[in-house]
């Protein structure tokens, strides 16, 4: 039998972390994306590098932590001497496919300046081909709404709540569902797209990177999805009595608030001042978010069982992850764009089909795995060559059973706040930084937890007992030793991780030979 050479990369936007009930979530039921991972390996601390979608998806395609391929914010051209995934597969024989989008901006240089590829950052990452490409895709699917009877005047409408009707007692204002049926949703139509070129390619290899929206912001979901989860059954989130005194933990944090504190800024249908919400509409808030998830698991479950039907799942290399995180209403805030764990906490699942993952089919992997590890393992599975660039590592191993050597022992993440026309956050000019000055970089251990800013104070959490991140200790005497470590640390990290694709080639009477000893 010859080896399978079929890849379904699924990427969601914005998925908390621990949101699989496969983690032992208290509400949130995922059963479709539970019983792949019941086939495949769960990863349980597994971080995105950085945030927001752009730097994120990046980071995820190129293998590159953000101080490598410093496209930092939304819309920051990617460098185009970067290879990528996309481009990779290629040299494979594979002609790669999107559906959804990258959220990657062309690279400048040797472009005309009315080049119409640098007047979005939703473009597509060079080496893929376009199944179906947002923001074209929301044109599209206006059309087929438009087909069906539904009446929008435009895009802004169509996330708009279902008019005439009221949110019943014991349930928020994001009871209220979408003007669309579910089986016309966003997610639904994706799904049905991805499905249908399944079916034209099914006597074929193939690699595809389908990328579902949801369950990004806004915050609202179609029948039934609005009421399947009940608020009373909602935690409030882990956070400080009041906005203030958690805006006092630090300067970053403060401001983030202080942009919450304007409607439409988070969510463009939002009606409540998200730092002052009442109870019920926060619980609901994050009952909807959770229905969105829902509705990704169930697309998901739809295109496995698809790949089940016709034969295909036991040829094909699933992978499901995220972007970035959401806080979710943790520390009074929302978004991707703080320091906090619920930022960069991301799922991953990957279902393996070869016999040699045999052994590990239903494991949970407890080590430190990051969104930079993705790229080296698609390449390694499909038997290519690693490229230099790589700051990731194949998780390979792990699919198998076993543990790398030397692996890592922390997860490293990066944000680059600066000012952005596509972020809610303007640090930059109400904290009076320069542009090159927004930056923080984040070492994150099993117990401790440093925070490093360009031109802001430190933070330290001891997460053993301060999971929550409520208690900045960079300032206590007690710890300036435990601080020097982790600065120490994080600045070896840096030194050893910088850009080192020409770094260990040697020129000689031999030609060039690499002198290179990375761990495999």
């Amino acid at each position: 039998m010859s080896r399978p050479r079929k890849v379904l990369f699924i990427s969601a936007d914005q998925w908390r972390g621990e949101c699989l009930s496969a983690l032992g979530h208290g509400v949130l039921k995922t059963p479709h994306l539970d019983a792949l991972a019941a086939e495949g390996v769960l990863f349980k601390q597994h971080f995105s590098v950085t945030s927001p979608c752009g730097p994120a998806r990046s980071s995820l395609q190129t293998g590159l932590y953000l101080m490598n391929h410093r496209a930092g914010r939304n819309g920051t051209p990617l460098d185009q001497r970067h290879t990528n995934l996309a481009k990779e597969v290629r040299k494979l024989g594979f002609d790669p496919v999107l559906f959804g989008y990258t959220d990657t901006s062309a690279d400048p240089r040797g472009r005309d300046p009315g080049d119409a590829a640098l007047r979005t950052y939703e473009g597509p990452l060079t080496g893929y081909q376009v199944g179906l490409l947002f923001p074209d895709f929301m044109t599209t699917w206006m059309k087929d709404l438009h087909a069906k009877g539904y009446v929008f005047e435009g895009r802004q409408d169509i996330y708009q709540p279902m008019p005439g009707v009221l949110p019943p007692a014991g349930r928020g204002h994001r009871f209220i569902p979408t003007r669309f049926k579910a089986q016309d949703s966003d997610t639904n139509f994706m799904a049905d797209q991805v499905l249908s070129w399944l079916g034209q390619h099914r006597d074929e290899d193939w690699f595809m990177h389908c990328v579902f929206l949801r369950p990004h912001p806004p915050v609202i979901t179609p029948y039934p999805y609005n009421e399947r989860y009940d608020p009373a059954d909602i935690p409030l989130p882990q956070r400080q009595p009041t906005p203030q005194q958690e805006a006092a933990q630090h300067p970053h944090l403060a401001q983030w608030l202080a942009c919450l504190e304007r409607t439409n800024r988070y969510d463009e249908h939002n009606p409540n001042n998200l730092l002052h919400m009442p109870e019920l509409e926060l619980r609901q808030m994050r009952a909807c978010y959770y229905g969105m998830m829902n509705e990704v698991d169930d697309a998901v479950g739809r295109i496995v069982s698809y790949l089940k039907a016709s034969g295909e799942y036991d040829n094909t290399l699933i992978v499901f992850t995220c972007d970035h995180g959401e806080m979710g209403g943790d520390h009074h805030a929302w978004g991707k764009e703080l320091y906090f764990d619920a930022s960069f906490y991301i799922p991953l699942i990957i279902r393996d089909p070869l016999s040699s993952a045999d052994l590990a089919r239903g494991s949970q992997v407890d080590a430190f795995t990051e969104s930079v590890d993705l790229m080296p393992t698609l390449l390694n599975w499909l038997g290519a060559d690693i490229p230099a660039q790589c700051d990731g590592r194949s998780l390979l191993p792990f699919l198998q059973g076993q543990t790398p050597p030397q692996w890592r022992q922390e997860a490293h993440m990066e944000l680059d706040f600066r000012d952005s026309p596509w972020s809610i956050f303007n640090a930059q000019s109400a904290l009076q930084l320069s542009p090159d000055e927004c930056q923080l970089a984040i070492l994150r251990a099993r117990r401790w937890k440093y925070i490093h800013f360009a031109a802001l104070p430190p933070l330290l959490f001891d997460l053993a007992a301060d999971p929550h991140e409520m208690r900045n200790l960079a300032q206590d005497p007690a710890y300036q030793a435990v601080l020097l470590e982790m600065a120490q640390k994080l600045l070896s990290w840096r030194l050893v991780q910088q850009e080192h694709v020409l770094s260990n080639l040697h020129a000689g009477p031999q030609g060039l030979e690499d002198r290179s000893r990375r761990p495999d």
